[in-house]
């Protein structure tokens, strides 16, 4: 491996693309590299290490604050891993709610899914009368909490309009 290169060398070598590298750079995840006599950037394989290292853990979603904590941690092995515990314990929290958020959203796309079992033209479609249905404040399959209710946003805005009203 050569021991100096180029920006757009490194974003190949890691898959990061050269803005999202020089902005590691400003955000002083990436430490600034040494300029060659042409003034180019000139990385070298602590560069390499350390993108793929930040690259890794934005893949798994890690904040880039919680990117930097674990990089003070990499430059500072003898401390504690206890921090780094509890970030992974939180960021573990964080995917779990949005799974939890999606599976719900799975959930009302069946449902809305269901509204439409057979093919009709656009204005008979059942998705489309649901979701019009759903705009005017009616009840939504999708979003149906007590059968015959309207969506909570729904109602929500709805009493809202009605106090303004008043």
């Amino acid at each position: 491996m050569k021991t100096a290169m180029r920006i757009g060398e490194l974003g190949q070598a890691t898959g990061v693309d050269i803005e999202t590298i020089r902005y590691y750079e400003k955000a002083g995840l990436l430490p600034n590299p040494a300029r060659s006599s042409n003034g180019y950037r000139a990385y070298g394989p602590e560069h390499l290490e350390r993108l793929a290292f930040i690259r890794h853990c934005r893949a798994l979603d890690i904040p880039l604050a919680d990117v930097k904590r674990l990089l003070e941690f990499v430059a500072n092995p003898a401390a504690d891993c206890g921090d780094i515990d509890r970030l992974i314990d939180a960021q573990l929290s964080r995917v779990r709610a949005r799974l939890k958020s999606m599976r719900a959203l799975e959930r009302q796309l069946t449902a809305l899914r269901g509204s439409c079992i057979a093919n009709y033209v656009a204005g008979k479609c059942g998705i489309l009368h649901e979701l019009v249905a759903a705009a005017h404040g009616e009840a939504c399959a999708c979003h149906m909490d007590v059968p015959g209710d309207p969506p909570k946003a729904v109602a929500s805005a709805k009493s809202s309009t009605r106090r303004k009203k008043s």
